[in-house]
């Protein structure tokens, strides 16, 4: 059974930034990017689309990834496309520079209904800029569908899906039927390398470009929900002191007497 996948992905900054790079501006409550570091995709929409991938490839079908931003760099977003993704969808308006994760899952859910013909929708289990993990569950809410978070395997039984779903301490086991929208953790595997033949395929395909107008929706129907009060960069302060001793047992003592005038132990 050949299966149609949309696969959500995500320009971020790259979680590897160099903290001392790391700026935010504080007035217009936003990340600066650093200055020569470029975004990445996040990395678990990396593993969701290997795992589209690979569900592909044992059954039939195409993958199209989908994307949400103002300011897309073409050589990142285009990576799915050179993994072996079929199709590359990117929603770009100005209406998104300030958007929250309802409106993001407006918007992608509207989209999906646009490209319609899907079996499985697939997503990251969270962003790495703000870790909300918010935007998935919303979107099953907005398309019906039911969900699954943190898959590390998904197989395809007759009309089903059996998602093996990660916890900490082992995993669960999950029957649903298509659609459905599952989101991909870490556990699912390391996504392929881009071939240079996938490289070069992907440099000549144009991805599709949407606005808001083109979804059918105006700067309303994506409003925030939220309102963001101050984002900075936490201050903390430190001190070290040093415990001597007349060699290490001396020490350990004194550092235990430490401990308890500190009610630590």
């Amino acid at each position: 059974m050949p299966i149609n996948i949309i696969v959500c992905v995500k320009q971020v900054v790259d979680p590897e930034t160099p903290a001392s790079a790391f700026k935010v501006d504080r007035e217009a409550k936003r990340v600066v990017p650093a200055s020569g570091v470029p975004p990445v995709v996040n990395g678990f929409d990396e593993n969701a689309v290997e795992l589209a991938l690979r569900l592909r490839d044992a059954h039939g079908g195409k993958v199209t990834a989908l994307s949400l931003g103002t300011d897309f760099v073409m050589d990142v977003m285009k990576k799915p496309l050179s993994m072996g993704a079929d199709d590359l969808v990117l929603l770009r308006d100005s209406s998104f520079s300030n958007i929250d994760s309802f409106g993001t899952a407006v918007a992608l859910a509207a989209a999906i209904r646009k490209i319609g013909n899907y079996d499985l929708i697939l997503c990251g289990r969270q962003a790495s800029d703000w870790d909300n993990a918010q935007v998935p569950l919303g979107l099953a809410e907005l398309l019906g569908l039911p969900s699954i978070t943190t898959a590390k395997s998904i197989q395809v039984r007759d009309k089903t899906l059996i998602v093996e779903r990660a916890l900490p301490d082992g995993y669960d086991v999950f029957e649903t039927p298509f659609p459905a929208v599952v989101t991909v953790s870490n556990e699912a595997g390391q996504p392929r390398y881009p071939t240079l033949r996938g490289i070069m395929m992907a440099s000549r395909k144009t991805p599709i470009t949407w606005g808001l107008s083109d979804l059918g929706l105006d700067a309303s129907a994506i409003a925030s929900k939220l309102s963001l009060l101050d984002l900075f960069i936490p201050v903390t302060q430190k001190q070290c002191e040093f415990i001597e001793g007349e060699n290490d047992a001396d020490a350990g003592r004194k550092l235990a007497l430490k401990l308890r005038e500190a009610k630590l132990i």
